[in-house]
């Protein structure tokens, strides 16, 4: 025993425990803080705005619901594109889905607007293809392609669209590998032979071996107005045919985008209902307990979304649909649909459109009006 009470040993061990917690306390206190400055930052990035009133938002006592939350139906447009440094038609929005959130019900809706839907572009007297409107947005100004897609989109859906986000390919292609990947179960092999090694009209910087022909453009008389000559990639996409077998694929980023692309040997439509199986795979794995407990992860999916993602929301608005999502929890519930131009769809093919046409391949609802369409909407969910 030691008359003078706790050894020296004894103190210097405890003296040393209470440092090593300091130590670590201090660790997660700097990760911590790293990570919400990362997320602030990312988030702020991606809105291009709104962090000052996000920290007013974040008060105690400050009640925050994002549009639609009131009315029990949050709708949101989700676009894919090349990119806006990509030449050939980068901005042109390739995917385009409206999603439906009901958070009271835990029910979603996901519906996919084909790319060549023929519509008003708004703000002009103009007619083009869906995928354009973000284009000619953009021409107008830096971020109003998002809102020239939500205004079409409620034109065509007959519902309120309250928020619009935008992707590229590459940030698409990563987020898939920030998540190590997917799988995807087929029931049969897919090829898609075409696509990847279709000639383009020629560009300086992608399509730029002569193949010698030409894309002639015909008005409604039958007259040539235009003729582009065509060219092919040097650099063949995917292989130039991309292929999985049937069964279970593991597909990283590259792959998965191919395969999310592909539609000349199937469809448009085809390819749409594909990309929606894509999607709801990625956010099963992205909002998985091991995903959002990975910092690691989390910190490069924030660097992914900040290089190739766009959006309208702001920050606390993005917050808050995280605190949504916590509050009801993953959402089994979700009906999917594609317009399309069956016997049964709500679109079809105009007579003489088509190669050749000036207007190209598009698609009309059917009635030349939004009537049935607007009614899928309001009841899918």
């Amino acid at each position: 025993m030691n008359l003078f009470g706790t050894s020296l040993d004894q103190k210097y061990q405890n003296f040393g425990g209470k440092k090593a917690l300091i130590a670590v306390t201090v660790l997660l206190a700097c990760t911590a803080g790293f990570f919400l400055w990362k997320t602030s930052y990312v988030l702020n990035k991606i809105s291009g705005g709104g962090f000052l009133e996000g920290i007013v938002r974040s008060l105690p006592g400050v009640q925050n619901t994002v549009r639609g939350e009131k009315e029990g139906r949050i709708n949101i447009a989700l676009l894919g594109m090349r990119g806006e440094h990509v030449s050939s038609g980068g901005l042109l929005a390739d995917t385009i889905m409206i999603i439906s959130i009901k958070p009271a019900e835990k029910k979603a809706s996901l519906i996919s607007v084909p790319r060549d839907l023929y519509v008003l572009v708004p703000g002009t007297s103009d007619q083009q293809k869906i995928n354009a409107v973000h284009f000619y947005g953009e021409e107008r100004g830096k971020g109003q392609g998002l809102e020239a897609m939500k205004q079409i989109l409620s034109e065509v859906s007959g519902v309120p669209i309250h928020y619009a986000i935008s992707i590229n390919f590459e940030g698409f292609q990563k987020i898939i590998d920030d998540l190590d990947g997917i799988d995807i179960t087929l029931a049969e092999p897919f090829t898609e032979a075409l696509q990847f090694d279709e000639p383009h009209v020629c560009d300086p910087n992608v399509f730029t071996v002569p193949t010698g022909t030409f894309e002639n453009k015909i008005d409604h008389r039958g007259k040539i107005v235009a003729s582009y000559p065509l060219c092919l990639n040097p650099d063949k996409e995917c292989g130039g045919t991309f292929s999985l077998p049937a069964g279970q694929n593991h597909l990283n980023g590259e792959a998965a985008l191919c395969y999310a692309r592909s539609r000349v040997t199937s469809s448009d439509f085809e390819r749409a209902r594909r990309q929606q199986e894509v999607l709801k795979t990625m956010q099963k794995k992205a909002l998985s307990l091991g995903t959002l407990t990975d910092f690691g992860r989390i910190s490069a999916l924030l660097d992914t979304l900040g290089d190739n993602a766009r959006t309208d929301m702001q920050v606390w608005e993005m917050q808050r649909f995280f605190e949504i999502y916590r509050e009801i929890g993953a959402i089994e519930d979700i009906t999917q649909k594609v317009l399309e131009n069956s016997e049964e769809g709500l679109l079809y093919v105009p007579p003489g459109a088509g190669e050749g046409d000036v207007r190209g391949y598009i698609l009309l609802p059917r009635g030349d009006h939004y009537d049935r369409i607007h009614e899928l909407f309001r009841t899918i969910i």
